[in-house]
């Protein structure tokens, strides 16, 4: 049997990947606007029902956070320059949106683009990527080395700490990137001018108690929703790592990411990022052409699946164990420690 190379494998899936990857600007325009009239909608709505009262404006909070996810997903399919054909178009309204996503545009774009070249391989762990250690890693730590990783992959240290941390702190100020990147500084200190500018408009013309009422829980949910489908989408039992030069680019992307079978409406909410091996293998992509493209490649359809309840358990996973090739819970340790 004749084993594929690298090469032939690439040329295999743009073959059949590409009639997907043609921006249509009247997509992208009719989901520009529809989401965030809706958003901003459901935005006036929480602050009227501060009025009534503030259990109503957080219950309003959560389809208020999906639709920034959503919001977010366009951004992100921005800096893939796959949401418009015009990368000024494209970069433009990834700016725009990034504001209100506590993010600022060219700093994340040149950082997802590391993880999406890199997404897998044990060798090259860095930006964009949830810590996920080996088993062999984990035990070759001291005591306070192994407590800090396992506060790291706590679930409510990853979706509630760990977001506030990420989108309200570290990206006002990515100290983690060289100085060498000009445009990506350049990009953190207008957004951050941009969202001081907004705040501070919001506060005083709403009031700064009404404003933090609606605009709080908002950024916490939407961080955590964020978050979860980022993680649960690359962290499966069966998920992909390897070490170089055994990593492979397709096999990170057909293996290492799952499908994540919502319910269409969450995938309407979710920007259809739940087809997310079909992303990683074509980022180029639209969100709006991933459910055609699955419907249609048969080649897609036999990939780990994750529907909403069996998606849960993955939260229990934290190490990855290079003998079985799978990801494993702590407790395990005890059977890796006494099989070793």
């Amino acid at each position: 049997m004749t084993v594929p190379t690298a090469a032939s494998t690439a040329l295999y899936w743009k073959r059949l990947l590409t009639p997907y990857a043609r921006p249509h600007a009247g997509h992208a325009t009719f989901q520009l606007i529809s989401t965030a009239i809706l958003y901003a909608c459901n935005w006036y709505l929480m602050l009227r029902m501060l009025e009534v009262s503030w259990w109503l404006t957080l219950a309003l909070a959560v389809p208020a956070s999906f639709l920034l996810v959503r919001l977010f997903i366009f951004q992100h399919d921005c800096g893939h320059g796959s949401f418009f054909r015009s990368r000024k178009v494209n970069d433009l309204v990834g700016s725009i949106v990034g504001v209100f996503m506590l993010t600022p545009y060219a700093y994340w774009r040149r950082t997802h683009a590391i993880h999406h070249a890199t997404s897998g391989n044990l060798d090259l762990r860095s930006f964009g990527d949830i810590d996920t250690l080996t088993v062999d890693e984990y035990l070759a730590l001291s005591r306070w080395g192994r407590l800090k990783y396992r506060l790291y992959r706590n679930l409510f240290v990853l979706l509630l700490l760990g977001p506030a941390w990420q989108f309200m702190v570290k990206h006002r100020f990515p100290y983690d990137i060289p100085r060498r990147w000009h445009r990506e500084w350049a990009s953190v200190f207008w957004t951050n001018l941009a969202i001081a500018a907004l705040v501070l408009l919001a506060g005083w013309s709403l009031g700064w108690q009404r404003f933090l009422l609606v605009q709080g829980p908002i950024t916490v949910i939407s961080g955590a929703l964020g978050v979860w489908l980022f993680y649960v989408q690359h962290q499966f039992e069966d998920t992909y790592w390897r070490e170089n030069p055994e990593w492979e680019f397709h096999r990170a992307g057909i293996e290492g990411s799952s499908l994540y079978d919502l319910p269409g409406w969450l995938h309407w909410l979710t920007g259809n990022i739940g087809y997310h091996h079909i992303h990683h293998l074509a980022s180029r992509i639209p969100n709006y052409r991933l459910k055609q493209c699955f419907r249609e490649v048969a080649e897609l359809q036999h990939v780990t699946r994750l529907r909403l309840g069996e998606s849960l358990r993955c939260a229990r996973l934290k190490l990855w164990d290079e003998q079985s090739q799978r990801l494993i819970r702590f407790h395990e340790l005890r059977e890796f420690r006494a099989a070793a």
